[in-house]
């Protein structure tokens, strides 16, 4: 199983015990997937607080199994709303306590979500164990990061044991921040990024016309262009699809009724010609009403659940906190108010998790280029003469990620240039590209995650025929710290680089800074250049990197060129090879050539920032050398990796040639994916001799 998954520190890495052992499977998949073993071989994953012999704290055997027709019952009897009641509490707390736990971990959790839908969740259920041959009988949740709802009901309906719970999250546990078809037991659909499941449950209708469909939305997932095509489409064709909506008027960076004003979801939908209702969510017998009322209405319908975010929640109840994991005190402070003490105790004992490796040579402090990115632009905002010049120039649009990708710091410091938006990222990027359309002066600035830059590639190529100038800052890039794993991963940045060799208009160009210091230069260098540029970032800070006398190699001296690489290691073209690498890979490249360089070997190590740019003086430096080895975060299929050897070629140039990158599935966890990889310094290490043919002890 090291094999497996890796094997790349068995020094630090033991992840001989990923799929362990419970008395307490009882389904087929759970026994497969949770096998039996001795109870000496019982060990807890890498990166876990607990092993598997830590029974979970909340009885979920006390989940009352209720059977509702919603076709024959027309109101809530007392004992159905009781057990109900009973239902949806045992399901808050369990939520409250496994979600906790992430957060303390350190891999996160996304509490509020999941907490919110447990009423509707829990009726849903009923409905199906009253009827199970009228309806799909799969949670459809087109909001990934309520992810817990699926694993808690995935215990529920015995597919899982219930301490499996505790490792949500953790690297190599199979419980990733977002549902992954194949991966988790009980898991019956991948939800993929925001607002994105509704159009592919259309066509689950389509194929079960006989029955009923169900989709879990939210206020956020709506905003996405999908759900507008999907509208339309299901209204068109009569499809059986019922929507349950948690409209709690919260988004990651705000409240969408202070930010996107005149947003409606009810009347948005009902424009489309969907009949939609508004329902209080926590009103028990109103929910129960209208989703009676939505399952027996022939055609789309949509339940627009109104409540505030984590209702009952002290301290957290309608505020954009309770999106995430919910912070340690306040779930201790809870589950105490609620009679869970054993589940407090036990919370206490989370041990955050962390890289084994805590330094790299030729590393300097941690620091987080996402946020640079945002202070910089402030800084060249700031040399503009007044407020109505810099309204003038520049427009910068957030899609509710203003905070994750530094745009935050350019709102705090100059509004005048700002637009809060919401999810609506093709929208958003093209008003960008509209501000700079057409103009010498203008630029517009777009900030999201770099897995959503997959979104937009059709609003590139009309931006670039445009002559538009705009200049986009993609976080999140890659796979390193990536905790929702794999609908999340970054890893195509170079799609966004898709017009012809030889056109007319301005370039694209691309660039993916080593550390913060470059990324402060890259920007400043760029900023005022024409057409489309993409600077990419990682989630995860990285470190300063240094030379070998520990002074910063991006430091106050430095200048950044375009279409120039940088060699950090080996400049005097005396090297048998080269490392070529960028972004967070760089890093851990430059530790694996320090420690290669230790042990005699001649390899040198070039920094390729601006990615998509062809330095004809380095491609003769790294090709008259004996091996080449790019080393990227990126998609191995789709990265610099496949590039460079063909400009190598095209060039006269054949030395032994490997590359590495993102080339498989995720694992889950956030530090452990540059090792399940293969681009940690050990990996990159094995790899160059695998080249050289030097066998590495």
């Amino acid at each position: 199983v090291d094999q497996a998954v890796g094997g790349r520190q068995p020094a630090l890495h033991s992840f001989h015990n990923l799929l362990v052992m419970t008395q307490h499977a009882t389904s087929p998949d759970a026994k497969a997937a949770f096998p039996e073993q001795p109870e000496a071989k019982r060990q807890k994953i890498a990166g876990a607080s607990f092993d598997d012999s830590v029974k979970f704290p909340i009885d979920l055997t006390k989940y009352q199994s209720l059977a509702i027709d919603p076709w024959a019952t027309e109101k809530l009897s007392e004992d159905q709303r009781a057990t109900l009641h009973a239902n949806i509490a045992l399901c808050r707390d369990a939520i409250v306590c496994f979600t906790a736990a992430g957060g303390a971990s350190g891999y996160g959790g996304h509490t509020g979500g999941a907490f919110d839908m447990m009423p509707e969740v829990c009726i849903l259920d009923a409905f199906f164990r009253a009827c199970p041959e009228k309806f799909v009988q799969t949670f459809f949740d087109e909001a990934g990061h309520r992810v817990a709802t699926q694993y808690l009901f995935s215990v529920l309906r015995g597919h899982m044991p219930a301490e499996r719970l505790l490792q949500y999250r953790v690297g190599h546990g199979n419980l990733p921040g977002h549902p992954e078809l194949g991966r988790t037991p009980g898991v019956e659909f991948s939800s993929g990024r925001l607002g994105h499941l509704w159009p592919q449950v259309n066509g689950v209708c389509r194929a079960q016309p006989d029955k009923v469909v169900c989709c879990f939305g939210s206020d956020g997932s709506q905003m996405e262009g999908n759900n507008a095509e999907a509208a339309r489409l299901a209204a068109a064709n009569s499809f059986n699809v019922k929507l349950f909506i948690d409209d709690n008027d919260v988004t990651i960076a705000g409240h969408p009724s202070s930010y996107l004003k005149g947003y409606d979801v009810a009347q948005t939908l009902k424009g489309h010609g969907i009949e939609a209702v508004n329902v209080d969510g926590e009103d028990l017998d109103a929910l129960f009403a209208v989703m009676r009322q939505a399952i027996s209405h022939a055609g789309p319908f949509a339940a627009v659940i109104k409540r505030k975010m984590c209702p009952s929640l002290a301290k957290i109840e309608g505020t954009c906190e309770g999106h995430d994991a919910i912070a340690l005190p306040a779930a201790l402070e809870y589950l105490e108010a609620r009679g869970h003490q054993v589940a407090a105790d036990l919370l206490k004992k989370v041990k955050k998790a962390a890289d084994p490796c805590t330094s790299y040579l030729g590393a300097g402090k941690f620091d987080a280029p996402r946020q640079v990115f945002g202070e910089t632009v402030a800084k060249l905002l700031g040399q503009l003469s007044s407020a109505e010049e810099r309204r003038a120039k520049v427009l910068v649009v957030d899609s509710d990620l203003e905070g994750s990708c530094g745009l935050k710091k350019i709102r705090e410091a100059w509004p005048e240039v700002y637009i809060k938006s919401g999810v609506m990222e093709r929208g958003n990027f093209s008003a960008c590209a509209g501000f700079g359309f057409d103009s010498e002066t203008r630029q517009g600035v777009f900030g999201t995650f770099a897995a959503f830059q997959e979104m937009i590639l059709s609003e590139i190529t009309m931006a670039r025929l445009n002559f538009c100038n705009v200049l986009c800052h993609f976080s999140h890039s890659g796979v390193d710290d990536m905790s929702d794993n794999m609908c999340h991963f970054g890893q195509n940045n170079f799609f966004a680089d898709n017009g012809l060799a030889e056109e007319d208009t301005p370039k694209t160009q691309l660039f993916f800074p080593g550390d913060s210091n470059q990324m402060a230069k890259v920007v400043e260098s760029v900023f005022w250049s024409k057409g489309l540029r993409f600077i990419y970032s990682t989630r995860s800070k990285v470190p300063e990197l240094l030379d070998e006398s520990g002074k910063p190699i991006y430091g106050k001296d430095y200048t950044f060129t375009p279409g120039r690489d940088h060699v950090i290691v080996g400049g005097e073209g005396a090297c048998d090879g080269y490392v070529v690498s960028y972004g967070d890979a760089l890093y851990r490249a430059l530790d694996a050539v320090h420690r290669m360089r230790k042990e005699g070997v001649l390899v040198g190590l070039v920094n390729k920032c601006h990615v998509n740019a062809i330095d004809e003086d380095m491609m003769r430096l790294v090709g008259r050398s004996k091996f080449v080895l790019v080393v990227e975060s990126q998609n191995t299929q789709t990265g610099l990796g496949v590039r460079f050897g063909t400009w190598l070629l095209e060039r006269g140039f054949a030395p032994k040639y490997k590359r590495c990158g993102t080339h498989r599935d995720g694992c889950g966890g956030t530090w452990e994916h540059a090792y399940h990889q293969g681009f940690d310094p050990a990996s990159i290490v094995k790899e160059f001799y695998a080249m050289t043919g030097k066998l590495k002890n």
